[in-house]
């Protein structure tokens, strides 16, 4: 099987335009509750955006407690659920018409996210990506937080001998190079770019894997 691994925050779904929306109201939960007493922490959550969420709450909130850990992010998710419901998100551009072309051209398209399963499942609802991606794969579902271990298993699930991850962090690079897929790199809102210069590719919009797949040897 020939399939295409897609990352889903900042690959697929464009994060930034729910993001401040829902990290602000999980810090001013902890802003009525005295547990936080600055600006919320907006551009730390961007530097680390693609990590898992236990590392996320771990960095924002390296002093406080499991407990309000767990909490943030609970709210935090919920927050984010609430606004991809009420169309506050967007997928990137050409998204559908990428997953469309690779489909009718024999590709099996799956998505490997640090997301949680119920916020994954609240993206792909939404946006009807079921008529596309086969199955879609959280980090939730494995202990390791690793996504190499992650993209590993789809691998092995459904028998893919040859393909790639297309993703904007490292997590996705490395995840590739892993498990011999072709590292896709995106440019956009949250990459990084020494980063990025791991890939194998490089692109600027999803559209250009129309030519990648066409063009590339045992993909």
């Amino acid at each position: 099987m020939k399939a295409i691994i897609f990352d889903m925050d900042g690959t697929l779904f464009q994060t930034d335009k729910i993001l401040e929306l829902s990290l602000d109201d999980t810090f001013d939960f902890l802003r009525e509750r005295d547990e936080w007493h600055t600006l919320t922490p907006i551009d730390k959550y961007r530097e680390i955006m693609g990590v898992p969420l236990q590392v996320v709450w771990e960095t924002l909130l390296p002093l406080h407690s499991n407990q309000i850990r767990e909490k943030a992010n609970e709210i935090f998710l919920e927050r984010l659920i609430e606004n991809i419901r009420n169309g506050q998100g967007a997928l990137y551009p050409n998204v559908l018409e990428t997953l469309s072309f690779l489909k009718e051209n024999g590709y099996s398209i799956f998505i490997a996210s640090n997301g949680l399963t119920d916020y994954l499942k609240a993206i792909v609802t939404h946006y009807q990506l079921e008529d596309w991606v086969t199955e879609t794969f959280s980090i939730q579902q494995i202990d390791s937080l690793d996504k190499g271990e992650l993209v590993k298993g789809i691998v092995d699930k459904y028998g893919i001998t040859s393909g790639a991850v297309v993703g904007d962090r490292l997590s996705d690079i490395n995840a590739a190079k892993a498990n011999r897929l072709l590292a896709v790199g995106c440019n956009f809102d949250f990459a990084k770019e020494e980063e990025l210069a791991l890939a194998d590719l490089v692109i600027d919009d999803l559209m250009e894997l129309k030519k990648i797949v066409t063009d590339t040897v045992n993909i």
